[in-house]
């Protein structure tokens, strides 16, 4: 298919070139792309199964953790077999109401992943700083009605999306230099007026990661206010150590998403292809690298786990498996 200029007012398809600059290597990058999805499918539906069977599981921060693992699965989801295709089949056409969809879905879903980081900072905020009114503060209902709060809140900022995108002219090209659809290189392709569109991109995404971020960072300074007067260093150390993983997800989410998002924007020096490599990553990375984090840092989920495995195992238990995740998890500790 040759990828040649359209000058349709509204084209029926777009063309996704994948990675420019890249294209020659693009079925030898299709092989870490689809390990790093595969070993997110896993790894989630065994955290999500584990959790959902074991009742000692069953408190509000592994709650919210199942709520972010089900919607880094969406994402990844959404995007990677279209990556895939591009990659092994040089399928580069996509429908122009499949890639609405698709802009939706990604940019609402990851708004919904920052909430649900933000109610886990809640809940380590309760947690050490009140404690003794954890469980009455984070009951199933507030646990139930924080979820449904933040998917409403994603659905509702970014479901204009897909309308605004449809009432735009694309009388420059239908060639999309992405791997999948995203709301401004749609805007970019417009040869209309898109100042507004720029306007609310940027609120939104300051009420949605923006807010998010910030409220976090004032949780943890209020935590950290809290741990550093208590009375020992052992005490201090152990409280600590109930956030590590939930700072370690905060870090693998947020730092590609921020630079993405800035140099989107800002970053006009940027090559391209390093910008579509950092958006890749923060769409493929925390789906995987979160569920590995909770698993060998929360010694429950660790040893459910390793009890799972080894019963679908038996014949041929994996001593090795075992110990690396026992000692990653108490390097993790230390």
């Amino acid at each position: 298919m040759s990828l040649t200029n359209n000058t349709n007012f509204h084209p029926s398809t777009f063309l996704l070139l994948g990675i420019p600059g890249m294209e020659s290597i693009h079925t030898w990058l299709s092989v870490p792309y689809f390990l790093v999805y595969l070993s997110a499918l896993l790894v989630n539906l065994s955290n999500l199964f584990i959790i959902r069977i074991d009742s000692n599981l069953h408190e509000p921060m592994y709650f919210f953790f199942c709520m972010l693992s089900v919607a880094d699965l969406i994402i990844s989801t959404t995007a990677l077999p279209k990556i895939l295709s591009i990659f092994w089949f040089h399928d580069r056409k996509i429908y122009f109401e499949a890639c609405l969809v698709q802009v939706f879905l990604i940019h609402s879903l990851c708004s919904m992943a920052s909430g649900f980081m933000l109610a886990m900072a809640f809940d380590r905020y309760v947690a050490i700083c009140n404690p003794l009114r954890h469980s009455t503060i984070l009951t199933h209902r507030v646990i139930k009605n924080s979820g449904l709060t933040i998917v409403f809140r994603g659905a509702l900022l970014f479901s204009p999306q897909p309308f605004m995108l449809r009432w735009l002219s694309y009388c420059r090209t239908n060639i999309i230099p992405h791997t999948y659809c995203e709301f401004m290189a749609l805007i970019k392709l417009a040869c209309s007026e898109t100042r507004i569109y720029r306007i609310y991109s940027l609120t939104a995404a300051f009420l949605t990661g923006g807010l998010d971020f910030i409220l976090i960072l004032c949780s943890y300074i209020v935590i950290l206010y809290t741990v550093f007067h208590l009375p020992s260093k052992a005490a201090r150390l152990k409280t600590l150590g109930t956030c590590g993983s939930h700072v370690c997800v905060i870090l693998v989410a947020y730092t590609p998403a921020f630079f993405s998002f800035f140099t989107h924007r800002f970053g006009h020096n940027v090559a391209p292809h390093i910008h579509i490599l950092v958006a890749n990553i923060y769409l493929l990375i925390p789906p995987m690298v979160n569920p590995m984090i909770y698993c060998i840092r929360t010694k429950r989920i660790r040893d459910r786990f390793l009890q799972v495995w080894t019963l679908t195992n038996y014949k041929t238990p994996n001593s090795s498996l075992n110990t690396f995740l026992r000692l990653m998890g108490e390097r993790g500790r230390h």
